[in-house]
């Protein structure tokens, strides 16, 4: 079985997903299209694709598209998911699910009416780290968990400025105020992606920034926000706790790690940085570094990525890792280009085998929204000055 596939925004981010797309056993014709044509006109050149469609409608429109794949602006998905689950066609969108309650549950609503598949590209979920803490987890290994740490720390002079002049245009520092908290997948995802829980309330606190630069002024943000950097402290069902941080402004080497975890139980805990990872527990400490670093599979100074900041494209450049299990993958996959930390290839096929199985993946319009919201209702706390807030929950997904 095969599906055709549409890629919607032909962006920075866009490129590696269509090569992968493109490359997948279970998929047959790809498309393009873009608010810029001449994006989409060259996305499809590169990559040798099917052609191009001169509107996001006309792509919903065609009996000659099954699936979409949106890589739109980080505000914007929402509503083109429920425009396409509308028009009958699968879904796989990058994250964040959507920025406000009222759009997440649109989504999950639309996804139980219509039958169709949605999944969120959410990255952290296969990272290295959440993988090793999922497996520890399932062999028992921390004890009862109590407390976990997520961190998305990506400084906006390390790739963020050019990746927002790209997508944005003259109005760029206008979109480059994007409240973190309201991209908290990466943090988020990486926790609850290995801990089985979810959570139900959240105190927050946001840093206003002081760089003066434009970027995060409440005058010229569109979403009149002027916080850089936020905190937030969760409490999730069951007992226990887990904080996570959004920094954009940050002294870190976000280049070399974006996202990075720690996790706390009874019998043993787990913590990862920049450069190294630890397993310990009441007898010792093991280095557990090697286990979980991947190997590049791409050189940043390849002619694919010259659209992306140098900054940026280590996240592009990672292969996988000894933790993960590549066995399930297609072998076409085998010595292709990666990205951040090996989770692209992964994010792909779960999209492909859920749609040509029908069957829901891993991270689907309920676990979507367990990782959104959170952050959603995080940035309404930091609003408030960390009042603690309730998170509604939208539940388990139904049975298939």
């Amino acid at each position: 079985m095969t599906f055709s596939l549409g890629i919607v925004g032909a962006g920075q981010f866009a490129g590696q997903f269509a090569k992968l797309f493109h490359a997948h056993p279970g998929v047959g014709d790809v498309f393009a299209t873009d608010l810029l044509p001449e994006r989409a006109e060259q996305l499809v050149a590169d990559e040798r694709l099917a052609g191009t469609y001169p509107s996001y409608e006309a792509m919903l429109e065609s009996k000659a598209i099954d699936a979409v794949a949106i890589f739109t602006q980080r505000w914007t998905h929402g509503p083109l998911v429920v425009q396409a689950l509308k028009a009958g066609k699968h879904v796989y969108s990058a994250v964040p699910m959507a920025i406000t309650r009222d759009e997440i549950a649109e989504i999950i609503d639309t996804v139980r009416e219509t039958g169709l598949t949605y999944m969120m590209g959410e990255t952290s979920h296969y990272n290295p780290a959440t993988v090793y803490a999922r497996n520890q987890i399932a062999e028992g290994a921390f004890g009862r968990l109590f407390y976990a740490e997520g961190d998305y720390v990506h400084d906006m002079d390390l790739g963020f400025y050019e990746a927002y002049q790209y997508s944005g245009g003259e109005n760029w520092k206008a979109t480059a105020s994007y409240p973190p908290l309201l991209y908290p997948t990466h943090s988020v995802g990486g926790v609850l992606g290995a801990w089985q829980t979810h959570a139900v309330s959240v105190s927050a606190i946001g840093v206003r920034d002081e760089r003066g630069d434009g970027v995060f002024d409440r005058e010229v943000s569109q979403f009149g926000n002027d916080f850089s950097n936020a905190t937030a402290l969760f409490e999730v069902a069951g007992g226990g706790t887990f904080r996570t941080n959004e920094f954009r402004r940050v002294g870190y080497p976000s280049h070399i790690r974006e996202s990075r975890f720690r996790f706390f139980g009874t019998d043993g805990s787990f913590e990862q940085l920049a450069t190294y990872s630890l397993w310990q527990d009441k007898k010792g400490i093991t280095d557990v570094t090697e286990h979980l670093q991947p190997k590049p599979t791409l050189s940043p100074d390849d002619p694919s990525l010259q659209h992306i900041a140098p900054a940026l494209r280590d996240a592009f450049t990672s292969g996988s890792a000894p933790v993960h299990d590549r066995a399930r993958l297609p072998r076409e996959f085998d010595h292709m280009t990666n990205g951040h930390e090996g989770s692209h290839h992964f994010l792909v096929d779960d999209f492909v085998t859920a749609v040509n199985t029908r069957t829901l993946p891993p991270v689907n319009a309920w676990v979507a929204a367990r990782y959104t919201l959170p952050g959603i209702i995080a940035h309404d706390s930091a609003l408030q000055g960390g009042v603690r807030l309730e998170i509604p929950d939208f539940g388990d997904a139904p049975a298939v």
